[in-house]
């Protein structure tokens, strides 16, 4: 597997992590805590693993490793919860590890 699907599903797997602590850690701390901080410190963790994801999507485009097709199912799979843990099933099927 070459460093740009590598890339892709980690920054994915950790994007994703984030996106959970983000919805079921600090948001209910901000509201039932009353204690900001925690979506302020995840919430900026997430943004910017969101931006890289972002990048890496990129990547595979301009590499020619995803069509548009695939670019818009990764960017739609970031939106949804646990969604970014099926990122592999994207991928053409001689660059799946196994």
């Amino acid at each position: 597997m070459n460093n740009s699907i590598r890339n892709f599903l980690v920054i994915g797997k950790a994007e994703g992590y984030s996106y959970l602590v983000l919805l079921f850690i600090a948001m209910p701390l901000k509201y039932v805590m009353h204690q900001d901080i925690w979506v302020r410190i995840i919430g900026s963790l997430h943004g910017v693993l969101f931006i890289a994801f972002m990048y890496t999507i990129l990547e595979l485009m301009l590499r020619k490793h995803f069509n548009f097709k695939n670019a818009f199912a990764a960017f739609l799979l970031s939106l949804i919860p646990f969604g970014t843990f099926y990122l592999h099933r994207l991928l053409p099927s001689n660059a799946r590890t196994k």
